[in-house]
């Protein structure tokens, strides 16, 4: 059954903008490809780990899944060179491949992996919690048939579909459980090794990794879809945008990807450079904790929402960024609602504060990674905010620094950005309406939700209703009645723009197409020889 729109994940939006003046000086050798980025928030390359956008490029070439998702969001095969589903399971049977140590992907490492992943009980396992699957029961759940077929059964929580797009997921990386075992240490199945060395089956294997300066792949020659184009690909930590686009410039990097708005529009008129847009289904996102006094009162989350210049921002400092949006839906995604009427309204939010008691304001932390645009959009939030008297005090850090406070509910405002699990309403309100304990004790913190503490029993359930409904009329309806009842709770997640990722190609870089859930394969990737 198809749950989604197959027309617009990417499709018409990513856009590729040839533009005119010559390459300077030095050339990137012609079989290895260099990117710059910022590389602040890989924590870690533990595929079963690692869920930050910056680490799913590299696990997407250091590993296969058994599945995976096309640019417009089709689910192709990967590891898995067929499935079928009875209604009640999954099962897959595995292509002869190897990993690159040489032992075979067999089904016991596709169940080992999975296990893993809920033992290791990290943030990306709560995309299977979420459906049914948990650390006790998941060795009853996931069967090895015999070497090469794995079956996987449904619970009441998710239909066949909605595990696919799961599993192509990175977190559903399948690791050598050979090679993994070596390594294991106190009982951490195999994580301390893993965070910096690889086990899979993909086109590349890491080289090397030093945090917040380099990360080298190199090909796996005997990958088995065959060689990659690319000798190497070295990944540069170039998060100052000026210096990334000196770099561009000089020819120093082949594509870079952490450019500031006014940086990015200079390539503009440059034919030797390629500008990819690129559509995330996904949003940069205000979270406001719930647990905070102020901001547990739906009026004061109601006037935060109008006393924002989306607009405005959207014009001087996200630009290719993001969209204004307010909704955690694409706005051409099918059944998308329309915006609420959300604007700058100082002197609408300035009542909605009163009438929540608090009319000489108050004061609040905004914490933020020191990332492009991030930084900017958290200084245009102080100045709109500080317009209808709340004073908001910026905090800086790097990725481990943010993301622990995120996960740890030790935040007043924080910007944190999504993605689309599935191209779909329900794929893309995923982090926005799944929170089913918000206890502190439930220690959820691979839930987007709950780590606002914003408690939605209601929308909870309407969600799980809407993933299990096979009628497309009916889910059609279910789809409104979620965006609707998120809109209507003011929200303390509030989207503030839609998230596209902005890169800057060399002409030479042929065959990069950059993927939503930032899963960018770069087997296949070629250069052309320098002039």
């Amino acid at each position: 059954m198809k749950h989604f729109s197959k027309a617009m994940f990417v499709g018409v939006t990513i856009g590729m903008l040839t533009l005119a003046a010559p390459q300077l000086q030095a050339a990137t050798p012609k079989d290895q490809l260099v990117i710059g980025t910022s590389l602040a928030q890989v924590l870690s390359l533990d595929p079963q780990q690692a869920t930050e956008p910056k680490a799913l490029e590299i696990l997407a070439n250091l590993y296969d899944r058994l599945v995976a998702t096309t640019t417009d969001g089709k689910i192709v095969p990967q590891l898995a060179e067929s499935w079928t589903d009875d209604g009640k399971s999954l099962t897959l049977k595995l292509r002869d491949a190897t990993f690159a140590s040489g032992n075979p992907v067999t089904a016991n490492d596709v169940v080992f992996s999975l296990t893993r992943l809920m033992k290791l009980n990290q943030s990306g396992s709560s995309y299977f919690k979420r459906i049914g699957y948990s650390t006790e029961t998941v060795a009853n759940q996931i069967h090895a048939v015999d070497a090469k077929t794995v079956r996987i059964d449904l619970t009441d929580k998710v239909t066949a579909e909605g595990l696919l797009y799961r599993l192509a997921l990175g977190v559903s990386s399948v690791v050598d459980s050979v090679e993994v075992q070596k390594h294991v240490a106190n009982d951490d199945s195999g994580n301390a090794w893993l965070r910096t060395h690889s086990a899979g089956s993909g086109p590349f294997t890491l080289n090397k990794w030093t945090p917040n300066e380099i990360v080298i792949l190199d090909a796996n020659k005997a990958y088995v879809g065959g060689a990659p184009k690319m000798r190497r690909v070295i990944i540069r930590h170039v998060p100052e945008s000026q210096v990334e686009r000196l770099m561009l410039d000089r020819g120093d990097i082949d594509i870079g990807n952490a450019l500031s708005k006014s940086d990015l529009e200079t390539f503009e008129t440059k034919s030797n450079f390629v500008i990819q847009r690129v559509p995330t289904g996904g949003f940069y996102v205000l979270a406001m904790n719930a647990g905070n006094q102020y901001l547990a009162n739906p009026k004061v989350r109601e006037a935060i929402a109008y006393g924002i210049d989306y607009k405005g921002i959207e014009k001087t400092i996200m630009g290719p960024y993001g969209r204004a949006r307010n909704i955690p839906v694409p706005e051409n995604f099918e059944y998308a609602l329309p915006n609420p009427d959300w604007h700058l309204d100082v002197a609408k939010a300035k009542q909605l504060l009163a009438d929540a008691g608090f009319k000489d304001g108050f004061s609040l932390t905004l914490k933020t990674i020191s990332q492009t645009p991030r930084i900017d959009l958290a200084t245009a939030i102080q100045a709109s905010l500080g317009q209808i008297g709340i004073k908001v005090e910026i905090q800086q850090g790097n990725g481990s620094e943010i993301i622990a406070a995120h996960r740890a509910r030790n935040f007043d405002l924080l910007l944190p950005q999504t993605s689309a699990l599935m191209p779909n309403v329900l794929g893309s309100m995923d982090d926005f309406a799944n929170n089913p304990d918000n206890r502190l004790e439930a220690n959820n913190a691979g839930n987007f939700a709950w780590r606002s503490a914003w408690d939605i029993p209601g929308l909870t359930a309407l969600a799980e209703k809407t993933s299990v409904e096979p009628d497309a009329k009916k889910r059609a309806e279910l789809y409104t009645q979620m965006q609707q009842m998120f809109v209507d709770l003011k929200p303390a997640l509030l989207p503030l723009f839609e998230r596209f990722e902005p890169l800057v190609l060399s002409a030479r870089v042929k065959g990069y197409l950059g993927h939503p859930n930032q899963m960018t394969r770069l087997e296949n990737v070629t250069k052309a020889d320098a002039e």
